[in-house]
């Protein structure tokens, strides 16, 4: 770990993380907005963070990795790149690029999740399956939302690709790592926090995770998850969990955001269970966690790209099919897209009083 997350320390004091946590969903934030953050954002955590003993425990157990059973279905991961959809007025389309990354284009804009086009990260494995879709084939991007500092989500080099006054959407208190690296429109947002750009609306939600990325600012930052909207009566509804373990938020958000129309839910980099139980989903909490949304349907994503944990590298996919299939959910409405996948979100039928 070389980079350093550093704090924005302009602009003016924020309430106390419990107000707003419990608070009501707030107008929208200016853009580009310089603000003030405490110093730690610990008490946002909804389980301990584990120890030295942990670690020494991974190590002994050599459960960081897949053993040599689990490595051999690689070639069988879906990987299927395709041209980008046409998307027209008043519809939107998703692409999965790999691991959290996904091509959102809505209300006339194209938006990048936590986007990752690097071949390795720091203390992985390379990556085992291509980017969906080469950084030349990308439509101009007009905005980028980030969910939280870890090196799988926060890609440097992918970022200095872009120009730098492209509109970045990141959680409190990584708006100065981002100026830093001269980004000139960095926006920062709390949990429940929302801010506009030309009609389209992105709300920031938490998540159960955490943020490091130096040995020295465990929780310096926020983590989270995103929805991405473009309001009105027949607009649609995107929600990005980042990265997250299962827990209360997810019934919350979907009590506060009724009508989501698609959840982009983690389901990969679960084992051992009981050292990444309360920060990664497995598949079954994943299903869980869109019926607490509230979704009309579900992506799935965080697998099939890095090796960050010890399950077979196949088996995210097989027990989400297998648990989506007891919960009675239609087949449809699960969008398990290949990387480089995409798929046109139809509008939501509504129902005409009168």
């Amino acid at each position: 770990m070389t980079e350093r997350t550093e704090r924005s320390l302009a602009g003016t004091a924020q309430p106390h993380p419990r107000h707003i946590a419990r608070g009501k969903v707030v107008e929208p934030r200016p853009l580009g907005e310089i603000r003030a953050w405490p110093k730690t954002f610990a008490d946002r955590l909804t389980a301990p963070l584990p120890g030295v003993m942990g670690m020494s425990r991974l190590a002994r157990e050599r459960a960081l990795r897949p053993n040599a059973e689990g490595v051999r279905g690689i070639h069988r991961l879906p990987y299927a790149p395709g041209p980008l959809p046409a998307t027209p007025a008043g519809t939107t389309s998703v692409t999965w690029a790999g691991h959290a990354s996904w091509i959102v284009r809505t209300g006339g804009l194209t938006v990048l999740t936590d986007p990752v086009w690097s071949r390795r990260i720091l203390g992985v494995p390379p990556r085992i399956t291509p980017v969906g879709v080469r950084w030349e084939d990308l439509p101009p991007v007009d905005a980028v939302v980030i969910s939280h500092n870890h090196y799988d989500h926060l890609d440097a080099p992918t970022l200095r690709r872009l120009p730098r006054d492209t509109p970045l959407f990141v959680p409190a208190g990584l708006g100065r790592w981002c100026r830093r690296r001269r980004f000139t429109c960095v926006t920062e947002l709390d949990w429940w926090e929302s801010a506009r750009l030309h009609g389209v609306r992105f709300d920031f939600v938490p998540a159960h995770h955490w943020s490091k990325r130096t040995l020295t600012d465990t929780c310096h930052s926020l983590w989270g998850g995103w929805i991405i909207g473009t309001g009105g009566r027949d607009g649609q509804r995107i929600h990005f969990a980042g990265d997250s373990g299962y827990g209360h938020w997810f019934g919350e958000i979907g009590r506060r955001y009724p009508g989501i129309d698609l959840t982009l839910l983690p389901i990969g980099a679960y084992e051992p269970r009981w050292w990444l139980g309360d920060v990664h989903t497995d598949p079954e909490e994943a299903v869980q966690a869109y019926e607490d949304l509230g979704a009309r349907a579900m992506a799935p994503m965080h697998w099939a790209t890095f090796l960050l944990s010890a399950e077979p590298v196949l088996e995210p996919l097989t027990r989400l099919r297998t648990a989506w299939q007891r919960a009675g959910h239609p087949r449809e409405r699960l969008w398990d897209l290949p990387i480089g996948g995409s798929r046109l979100l139809e509008p939501a039928p509504r129902t005409i009083s009168g």
